[in-house]
């Protein structure tokens, strides 16, 4: 138990250590500002040469929407391509896996171009080591880009003045990958490394168990991948169990690293917000918001898995080490309750321990976690969605004490309005029909095989898969049989309306701001933090 709390501590101390200056460095990045990554510009004027882009072009939030869009789309469709051939083109499959049915490859090509990472397969039985690379490597990189460029342009967009131009995506897109995430990744996989985590192209290895049973054990880029799932905000695993496999996840330290890893950029993004826009007290106001609403279910998840499973305590036998059901010893309840609350805060999705398992109060912490989807939140995406809630919040503050709404001195009419608060009703609207059309086909037939469990939790198997699905998280309840096609099309179709409505229609405030006179500062965003606090709950 004592183990879980140092580890916890240590993880939320070196967080807030190197997520002020992360957040300082990344804001600098966005700017051009001298950094000592600046190497890397003959190798970025190279990209932007071969793809025939001025970067220094800047477009209006349109523009800007249209060039992720179109990026995005390609990936898409070259993720679509390697995964429907990779048995029949041979490339680095020395396991022979065969290629994906057309509705999984749909669903895994917008799972993980979403940043979702929703996995409908076993990743080491379910994709051969090039589809890996090609598709999984590849799409955590520039789907965690593509995020971090959105927030660049909306930063743009609240400090510019009678301008319709938002800089340009190209650039931010770029300099995310090359400047913030390439070097954070390389250096996390180095620890993964030296802490035992295999990183290779060796065939699948075989051995004779304890028991006597020959065992088959897949290898390949493990640390690779793990290092930038968790700095991405991606969460798609190697292996099937994801961060609860002793490859992926070893052991005490490597669970530390990984940890870290999930919270680093989302928080230090909140950083780079107050440094940009030139408000650190703002940033650290937001930062105050988020972390008490993270503690507060770090608590309640903890309690509740250290309690243990309610059944078992009822019948008289205490659990002195907690609830233990689908948790690897190494970690325990507390450092997977931390977990759950970290993975499910960032849209991670990343698991160390199976939550369909845990607790019935700590997998409904997980699910609400989820549904806000703003503490902290994905890479980029993250500050997007509580952008809208600041918005929305600054707009009722200023209605209250009867001034007229504004934000960073910039007045909110009815068009910002009305674009933040149909984005913020989306995800409520995708979540529940998802939810109910789920509920009528398994009413209409209860015989097709989905559920692993009946009643209440089967329900909440059903209504997890699309929170996650529309929070663009990926962990699910694993009890429900999902790879069929109904829930791959339904879930794929959700990932991608959850992911970029919710960019474009912050670009379009920030389009909208950006071209408005800044003049006077709202009062109401210095209140109490507590205030904030009510009036974010209230939204």
């Amino acid at each position: 138990m004592y183990n879980g709390l140092i580890g916890i501590v240590l993880i939320l101390l070196v967080v807030l250590i190197a997520a002020y200056p992360l957040g300082n460095y990344i804001s600098r990045v966005f700017k051009g500002e001298p950094v000592f990554t600046d190497f890397m510009r003959p190798f970025e004027e190279k990209i932007y040469q071969l793809c025939g882009i001025d970067s220094r072009h800047e477009m209006d939030w349109k523009g800007n929407a249209k060039a992720l869009l179109r990026l995005n789309a390609i990936f898409f469709v070259w993720a679509f391509i390697v995964l429907v051939t990779q048995g029949a083109t041979g490339l680095l499959n020395p396991a022979n896996i065969v290629s994906m049915d057309p509705f999984l490859a749909f669903n895994t090509a917008a799972s993980f171009v979403t940043n979702t990472n929703l996995q409908h397969y076993s990743g080491e039985t379910g994709l051969s080591y090039f589809s890996q690379i090609a598709v999984v490597l590849f799409l955590q990189f520039v789907s965690a880009a593509s995020g971090i460029s959105a927030f660049a342009l909306l930063l743009v967009g609240l400090v510019k003045r009678q301008s319709a131009l938002l800089g340009n995506f190209y650039y931010s897109f770029v300099r995310s990958a090359t400047r913030v995430l390439l070097p954070l990744a390389l250096l996390v996989s180095l620890l993964l490394l030296l802490a035992g985590t295999p990183n290779n192209f060796s065939e699948p290895a075989c051995y004779v168990n304890l028991e006597g049973d020959t065992t088959v054990v897949a290898m390949g880029p493990v640390a690779t991948i793990t290092s930038i799932k968790q700095l991405g905000t991606n969460g798609g695993g190697f292996y099937g169990p994801n961060s609860a496999h002793p490859f992926e996840n070893p052991n005490y330290i490597t669970n530390v690293i990984e940890n870290i890893s999930i919270l680093l950029i989302p928080v230090a993004l909140v950083f780079a917000f107050g440094f940009y826009i030139n408000h650190r007290k703002l940033a650290v106001l937001i930062f105050s918001v988020m972390s008490i609403l993270f503690i507060f279910f770090v608590v309640g998840a903890i309690y509740f898995e250290s309690l243990g499973n309610p059944l078992i305590t009822k019948t008289g036998v205490m659990q002195t080490n907690g609830s233990m059901e689908g948790k690897e010893v190494r970690f325990g309840p507390i450092l997977s309750a931390f977990w759950g609350v970290s993975t499910t805060s960032t849209s991670n999705g990343s698991v160390n321990s199976m939550h369909d398992s845990q607790t019935p109060l700590a997998g409904g912490i997980y699910m609400l976690d989820m549904m806000i989807n703003a503490i902290y939140g994905g890479v980029g995406v993250g500050m997007l969605n509580f952008f809208l809630f600041i918005l929305v919040s600054a707009f009722i503050g200023g209605l209250m004490v009867g001034r007229t709404p504004e934000f960073l001195g910039k007045k909110i009419e009815a068009k910002e309005i009305k674009i933040a608060v149909l984005v913020i009703l989306l995800h409520p609207i995708l979540i529940l029909v998802g939810s109910a059309l789920s509920s009528h086909l398994m009413t209409v037939n209860p015989e097709n095989g989905w559920l692993s469990n009946d009643s209440y939790h089967g329900f909440s198997q059903m209504l997890y898969e699309f929170t996650s699905a529309s929070a663009n998280n990926g962990s699910g309840f694993e009890g429900l049989a999902d790879n069929n096609a109904f829930w791959n099309i339904t879930t794929g179709l959700v990932m991608l309306l959850g992911r970029y409505i919710p960019i474009i229609g912050p670009l379009a405030i920030a389009g909208s701001l950006a071209s408005k006179t800044q003049f006077q500062v709202l009062k109401v965003l210095w209140m109490p933090p507590v205030w904030h606090l009510v009036l974010f709950f209230w939204v």
